[in-house]
């Protein structure tokens, strides 16, 4: 039973990995390539962990720089781990996918709670908010040409804020008592107390309404992400329990 949970997760995986690469080259990526106009800094892959709040691909879209001949036209040169990016994105989402999905799997296990169809959808909106949402509040998705704080401590800010989050949400939402509630509040706050990395110099060239539009389609395709996920693992699991 076990392997065919796995192999729910994967399908799981793979099949929002490829829905999310559509929904981030309707709604992401033109954001990018427009916030990429304003940058003057030469082609490179940065190094920005709050990527991700979105997916891993996505941010890897965000922050490699599209190269262009030059009169400014698109010579579609632009690599991703070390194909073009159309296909460097599509791989990353896949992996991205699985990989979210084994996860999601891992905890509905260690807490006993099925993913079904019912509340595969809850599912997938309460890993939204530990991975991408709460975390975004202090690492907001950037643009290409926006200042970010120290790499290292932006990693370690992150990672202990989806814990914290996570094993918060699980507390306020799946146990009865009332010690578990006030806990789960508290580590909800914690992380935004302490407060993420910020750089010295906030100055940009992007305009302020471009990154406000980025944040919004980066966290909004993350959702879709995540709930495709939380409902296509409830529905897989259903599938393979009848033929157990």
């Amino acid at each position: 039973m076990v392997v065919k949970y796995l192999l729910a997760a994967l399908v799981a995986g793979l099949i929002a990995g490829g829905l999310v690469t559509v929904a981030q080259q309707a709604k992401v990526v033109p954001l990018i390539l427009e916030a990429e106009k304003y940058e003057n800094a030469p082609t490179q892959l940065h190094d920005h962990m709050s990527g991700l709040n979105i997916s891993f691909a996505t941010q890897a879209l965000a922050h490699e720089h599209e190269a262009t001949t030059a009169d400014g036209a698109e010579d579609g040169g632009g690599m991703l781990f070390g194909v073009n990016r159309i296909t460097g994105t599509i791989m990353a989402n896949l992996v991205t996918g699985c990989g979210f999905a084994l996860i999601l799997l891992a905890v509905s296990l260690f807490t006993g709670r099925t993913v079904t169809v019912a509340n595969g959808a809850l599912w997938g909106a309460a890993a939204w908010l530990s991975f991408q949402l709460l975390p975004s509040i202090g690492l907001p998705p950037e643009l290409p040409g926006f200042p970010a704080g120290d790499l290292f401590d932006r990693q370690i800010w992150w990672t202990g804020t989806v814990i914290a989050s996570a094993a918060g949400l699980y507390l306020i939402i799946l146990r009865p008592e009332i010690w578990a509630k006030i806990g789960g509040l508290v580590l909800l706050l914690v992380p935004q107390v302490i407060g993420a990395p910020q750089p010295a110099d906030i100055t940009t060239s992007v305009p302020a309404i471009l990154a406000a539009e980025y944040a919004v389609a980066a966290l909004a395709t993350g959702l879709f992400f995540w709930v495709v996920i939380g409902l296509l693992l409830g529905t897989f699991n259903a599938r393979f329990a009848k033929t157990a």
